[in-house]
């Protein structure tokens, strides 16, 4: 996998080692596709057998996060959501306030225009992130 040699690399840097709980953390977020809070992740590592404190998962996505492997997609009154990145194209976000749900969606148009305000503003944009808060479909009946 190469977001292993990728997290290796990182770590390495940093003068960290790739630990067995560190792989079991990043095994797992990348054994599915999908949002996840952290009290998830950790109970899939537990479930499936796998060794790592509750600790060490928060302490691994914050190493992933910061290593650009994984993002913060939101922050709930629960705690953050995340989702793993390598491998995936951009995307943006709509959140619902009343269930949680998060609809993943790419417009080109908003892509566009971002590039057109980056440019008309002399501005260099590295990376965005949308988040669109509301009511999905369901919630609204």
């Amino acid at each position: 996998m190469m977001e292993n040699i990728i997290f290796r690399n990182f770590l390495g840097g940093k003068g960290l080692k790739l630990t067995k709980e560190r792989t079991a953390v990043l095994s797992e977020v990348y054994s599915f596709h999908g949002h996840f809070e952290p009290e998830y992740l950790y109970s899939r590592i537990k479930g499936s057998g796998s060794k790592a404190s509750r600790a060490s998962v928060y302490r691994t996505l914050s190493l992933l996060v910061e290593c650009g492997l994984v993002k913060r997609v939101t922050r709930t009154d629960k705690g953050n959501i995340y989702e793993h990145t390598y491998g995936h194209s951009h995307h943006d976000h709509m959140i619902c306030d009343i269930c949680g749900e998060i609809i993943e969606f790419f417009s080109e148009k908003l892509e566009k225009l971002q590039d057109e305000i980056c440019e008309k503003n002399s501005f260099i944009g590295s990376s965005h992130a949308l988040e669109i808060r509301g009511r999905c479909k369901k919630c609204r009946m």
